[in-house]
């Protein structure tokens, strides 16, 4: 059944004051808050990566404000054990029992604050958390709040004192952003905005209305042909010789979620084949496996994606996506 026009202009007034709010307190990559919304409107989890003072805390913690629901922020250090995360169950004294003390990962929106500051069964607490949305503890399976959602930050790799992610974790995140030093005009007006009182995020929204977008951002329409070139896209990655191992059948079906919630971000009922080339990049560029002499070369990433996008939109498949699509 076709989306009505007051549903989609009703969502579209609700994530436009969702993104006024956040840009009040982050002043930064207009791409990185549009790739945050992406993964919130498709039930993803985000990657955010940059050098310290880039502002990754803060777009996560303005985001969580923002959305209106219960947040709890972990920060990863090396002597974190996985059961401050998931919760453990704690002796009482009184009458000799046992009950369980949930951890910071029972919250609708969980700010992993610098994971690759924690080694590796650390960052694995969140495994299970994050693909199935519950954690098990002692042999018993707890449910997490609904919505659930991690915004992770970390620092580059290459710096001391951090811990890679595994592919395992790496691939449970629907998007990866990169934040670069701002702008010189964004920057003084970071000067101008936090000289005097500090801005505050305030909600605009809730956890029930989040639900509602989400269930929304499902139904947008996506002809067959779109989930092809997804597919075909993906398939490309698998055969790039600079690449051991490409995007994974998950990646695909994360691939369509994330284009139709930027369809939904754009007001548009509608996948277009644009929508999968702009998510294309954030949702697989962490999901490939380069030869080892290629692996910290971002540039090299963005140009494989590039050139699998070109190569399965095909002038046999272009033709008929695009001019469905026409104006």
């Amino acid at each position: 059944m076709p989306i009505s026009e007051s549903r989609l202009e009703s969502a579209s007034q609700l994530l436009n004051a969702l993104r006024r709010e956040i840009t009040k307190t982050y002043l930064g990559q207009p791409e990185v808050l549009d790739g945050v919304l992406i993964a919130l409107l498709a039930e993803g989890h985000v990657l955010l990566e940059g050098v310290p003072g880039v502002a990754k805390t803060t777009l996560a913690k303005s985001c969580a404000t923002a959305l209106g629901c219960p947040m709890r922020r972990i920060q990863f250090t090396p002597d974190l054990l996985p059961s401050e995360i998931t919760g453990s169950y704690v002796l009482d004294p009184r009458d000799a029992s046992f009950s369980l003390r949930e951890g910071p990962v029972f919250s609708s929106i969980v700010v992993a604050d610098e994971i690759n500051r924690a080694p590796a069964k650390t960052q694995a607490a969140l495994l299970e958390a994050m693909q199935e949305a519950q954690v098990t503890i002692e042999g018993e399976s707890r449910s997490l709040p609904q919505p659930f959602m991690v915004i992770a930050t970390q620092n580059p790799i290459d710096l001391e004192g951090t811990y890679p992610l595994p592919e395992a974790q790496l691939d449970r995140f629907m998007v990866h952003l990169k934040l670069d030093y701002p702008s010189e005009v964004i920057e003084l007006e970071m000067l101008k905005t936090y000289g005097a009182a500090n801005p505050l995020t305030q909600p605009v929204t809730n956890a029930q209305e989040l639900l509602s977008l989400r269930k929304l951002a499902k139904e947008i329409h996506c002809e067959e042909d779109v989930m092809n070139l997804a597919v075909q896209l993906c398939r490309q990655t698998r055969s790039r010789s600079e690449v051991l191992l490409g995007a994974s059948p998950r990646a695909s079906l994360v691939l369509l979620q994330a284009a139709k919630a930027w369809a939904l971000l754009s007001a548009r009922s509608y996948v277009t084949p644009e929508d999968i080339r702009h998510c294309a990049s954030p949702v697989l560029s962490h999901r490939l496996i380069l030869r080892h002499e290629l692996e910290n070369d971002s540039s090299v990433r963005e140009k494989i994606i590039q050139n699998a996008f070109h190569d399965a939109a095909s002038p046999i498949t272009r033709g008929p996506i695009e001019s469905r699509f026409d104006t």
